[in-house]
């Protein structure tokens, strides 16, 4: 179950980080927007991409797009998202939940700088209908994120 790696992953390493469970969907990044009364760039949305033979997870602002070319840069090569299914069954999340967060398998987790610009970032917390409120230097802390400049 998802939102329960997500659980434990807080206990075990911020047990401070408290899970946010609504009733309505924040599937999407306006739902998950509306439903926190925050922007959208708020949302801290995570792109499961595979680059070569690796899947990676790049977490970014709401309202931010990835750049190709940057992403070719920073990672030597293009990146391709991964379909729903592969999604589910590298991160044992769904789509809609996916987060950094209580991952199935070990993945790379990056952080886009353009999340920086906030104080604090809404990111899923492996439901559709769940997140957690945390700084994003936090979160690339807890996750051994690296940070990269790959979005428009």
């Amino acid at each position: 179950m998802s939102l329960q790696s997500v659980r434990q992953f807080f206990a075990d390493r911020a047990p401070d980080v408290e899970i946010i469970e609504l009733s309505q969907s924040t599937a999407t990044v306006a739902l998950a927007a509306a439903a926190h009364r925050v922007e959208p760039g708020q949302i801290a949305k995570t792109l499961s991409l595979k680059v070569k033979d690796d899947v990676i997870l790049v977490v970014a602002k709401g309202d931010a797009r990835l750049d190709n070319k940057k992403l070719k840069s920073v990672f030597g090569a293009k990146a391709r998202m991964l379909s729903s299914d592969e999604v589910v069954i590298m991160t044992g999340h769904p789509v809609g939940g996916v987060c950094p967060f209580g991952l199935e398998n070990p993945l790379a987790v990056y952080c886009d700088i353009s999340l920086r610009q906030y104080q604090e970032v809404f990111p899923a917390a492996g439901a559709i209908h769940s997140a957690v409120r945390i700084a994003p230097e936090r979160m690339a802390q807890l996750t051994d994120a690296t940070w990269v400049d790959v979005c428009l």
